[in-house]
């Protein structure tokens, strides 16, 4: 069994349309004709990078979860947290994406508080991993 290229790129197009950077205006009219009849490739796409995206939060706290309370505690809580994720962190993307990237790094850039806070959290962290490195029980003492 083999897919058509046009279903394929329907999926590829959701997934990107999930990630905020697919623009329907760069499809030619018979893209966009032969796309319409492929909508639940597009769907899949979306729903699939949606649920990627939601699952890369969600299945950690389960099993951090998972290993201080009961198992079916720790599921629910997975899923309390993946369903909003599941629905508003792709939304949340494809806003971000639309935002005016070189203003925002610009008003980052000036901020000197902001770069304080950038490069103290940028040292202690790579000081901790250092740590970990030359040192893993100390690296483990310091993190209690």
């Amino acid at each position: 069994m083999i897919a058509d290229p046009e279903e394929t790129y329907a999926v590829w197009y959701g997934i990107l349309n999930t990630l905020g950077i697919f623009d329907l205006s760069a499809l030619t009219d018979s893209e966009r004709l032969t796309y319409a009849g492929k909508r639940h490739y597009f769907w899949f796409g979306e729903v699939g990078m949606a649920a990627m995206l939601a699952g890369v939060f969600a299945v950690p706290l389960g099993f951090f979860m998972a290993g201080r309370t009961d198992t079916s505690l720790a599921f629910i809580g997975a899923a309390v947290l993946f369903l909003p994720l599941f629905v508003f962190l792709p939304k949340l993307i494809q806003r971000a994406m639309k935002a005016d990237t070189d203003s925002a790094i610009e008003a980052f850039g000036k901020n000197e508080q902001v770069k304080k806070v950038f490069w103290t959290l940028f040292i202690s962290m790579a000081g901790q991993i250092l740590a970990q490195v030359l040192d893993p029980v100390t690296a483990q003492q310091m993190s209690g």
